[in-house]
């Protein structure tokens, strides 16, 4: 519905065409917006490859070219009011960061749950989820924090998860979210052109591989003053640790323990069948709202891939990181045993948790209202068979006794769905 739409707008040429040449694209969101200052301009290498990659590889719809036209605009546009902001405020780039709390692991593994209830807790600070959309408030916030006028970005967030919704209902019961929600900042490390953000919506294997062979600290680096940004719009006070989480931190632990050095660590782990069938669904998705002809099979393959690479990567990682600033945690004692499980985090954090508790409840509570039905996907249909998840990704299990549905399928021989 939404492709036929801008299809007939195009027609009627009430709907511009997608623009691929980056010199263009910034030329003209400077020229709109009367700024030129985008900050380090290391973006522009991630943002060339991509280009090259979506308009080549991606085989997008029209709904799709028109949305990465919009997400490239409204980037670009945040990096001119950050650099504006960080101007008018010098003072936000001066809040410090200290000791924040990174939930890591692969995707699907139960770190938004984490995430979630660690975030009702009121020592410490999060993002909100119209805040990983929009990360930078417009120029006239100082008006709302007046409280002169209503801030637009909630209200963004929301006509965007409506039209997601619609394109694709599947994406609620998949990832439940609200403009107030708190959500992880995937979306601020995409403010760098960097990242899965854009592996998970369109096929782009080229800047796929180009980004996993990257340092990623430019845009962590960014990342961190966008943070400090919406710690000072937020009026929070910088001595709340932050709570942050996304499978991106998998793949560039160095480039997150480089920006943010006295991190603590909480590593989560689940059944890799559940988690590369699951990772695949999220993923397929959102890719066939924006493409028409993704193949399945090697859709499904390429998520084991980067599955195995996300582990890989934490794993090699780890082995550089003090034993006390890090913690492990199963998806399946946290869905035995929340309350545990979560008192085991916070006296490896050293607070009390008692605190938090009615906060925790409330989400909990929260979370099965908006839960609409069951993320329904199974591995056979992307191409996979529970054999070859394990054949790669059983030393992973035995590593860190991570519990599986089928033990024996981790001795018996992978044999290939279909």
């Amino acid at each position: 519905m939404v492709d036929a739409g801008i299809r007939a707008g195009r027609g009627l040429g009430l709907v511009d065409e997608a623009c691929w040449d980056r010199d263009a694209l910034m030329e003209e969101v400077a020229r709109e917006y009367g700024l030129d200052d985008f900050g380090d301009d290391w973006f522009t290498r991630p943002l060339d490859v991509m280009l090259d990659s979506a308009r080549v590889e991606a085989r997008l719809n029209a709904a799709g070219d028109f949305s990465a036209m919009k997400q490239i605009h409204h980037l670009l546009r945040d990096r001119l009011y950050a650099q504006m902001w960080f101007k008018r405020h010098p003072e936000i780039l001066a809040r410090p960061i200290k000791n924040p709390v990174v939930i890591v692991g692969p995707m699907r593994s139960g770190t938004t749950r984490l995430h979630r209830l660690l975030s009702s807790d009121r020592r410490f600070a999060h993002l909100r989820s119209f805040e990983t959309i929009s990360p930078v408030p417009r120029p006239d916030f100082e008006e709302v924090m007046a409280g002169e006028k209503e801030d637009f970005r909630p209200v963004l967030a929301k006509r965007i998860m409506k039209v997601a919704r619609l394109a694709n209902p599947r994406t609620l019961s998949i990832h439940p979210t609200g403009p107030y929600e708190p959500e992880e900042e995937l979306g601020l490390i995409a403010a760098s052109f960097y990242g899965m953000k854009f592996d998970a919506q369109w096929r782009v294997p080229t800047y796929t591989r180009w980004c996993e062979e990257q340092s990623a600290v430019p845009a962590y680096r960014h990342m961190a003053n966008l943070m400090r940004l919406i710690g000072w719009s937020q009026q929070e006070s910088s001595l709340r640790p932050w709570i942050l989480k996304t499978p991106q931190h998998m793949l560039d632990l160095p480039a997150l323990l480089e920006v943010f050095p006295d991190a603590r660590l909480i590593f989560t782990h689940r059944d890799p069948k559940s988690v590369v069938g699951s990772t695949a669904s999220l993923a397929w998705n959102q890719t066939i709202i924006y493409a028409d002809d993704i193949e399945v099979a090697p859709h499904g393959r390429e998520w084991l891939r980067k599955t195995e690479l996300m582990i890989e990567r934490m794993r090699s990682a780890r082995d550089n990181i003090p034993r006390e600033r890090m913690i492990d945690v199963q998806y399946d004692a946290m869905d035995r045993d929340w309350r545990g499980t979560m008192e085991r985090i916070y006296a490896f954090l050293g607070l009390d948790m008692e605190p938090a508790v009615e906060g925790m409840e409330d989400f909990l509570a929260r979370s099965a209202a908006m839960k609409r039905r069951p993320h329904s996907y199974s591995l056979e249909e992307f191409g996979l068979s529970t054999g070859e998840v394990y054949e790669r990704l059983g030393d992973y299990v035995r590593k860190y006794k991570v519990p599986v549905e089928d033990p024996f399928a981790l001795t018996r021989p992978a044999i290939a769905a279909g």
